[in-house]
């Protein structure tokens, strides 16, 4: 589980900081698309700010692996990434949006959410295996 939480603290915060920063850029080469409108600048920014948390979230949680703040942690991240890969899946799909990253983003999320689950489930295990005190 740490691995998978500094991975995804390296990730998500980079990409936190290029929405906040570049916001032109990565929508660009994720999408193919712009950023027409103030509002959609905004929007990418915000994006940008809530990646930067998670980042951060993950960062914090790397050394408290078997806690149940860090479970959490994983299981938000696998929420995150499952709805990361429907967007973006939609966004070719259905809005026929494509940009250079646009595939290799959802590859990304979609082993990220696998690895999520792994991590769930050995933790799990753990947690089921361990010796309850007798009353």
């Amino acid at each position: 589980m740490k691995s998978l939480l500094i991975v995804t603290a390296a990730v998500e915060t980079a990409t936190g900081l290029a929405l906040l920063g570049l916001p032109l850029l990565v929508v660009s080469l994720l999408l193919g698309g712009s950023l027409d409108t103030p509002a959609a600048l905004v929007a990418a920014r915000m994006t940008g700010a809530a990646l930067l948390s998670l980042g951060v979230a993950c960062w914090l949680a790397r050394n408290d692996e078997m806690s149940r703040a860090a479970v959490g942690v994983v299981a938000a991240m696998l929420l995150y990434n499952v709805a990361a890969v429907s967007v973006l899946l939609y966004a070719s799909i259905g809005l026929g949006l494509s940009g250079i990253g646009l595939w290799p983003a959802v590859i990304l999320h979609v082993a990220l959410a696998v690895w999520c689950i792994a991590c769930l489930r050995i933790s799990q295990t753990n947690q089921s295996t361990k010796v309850k005190p007798q009353r």
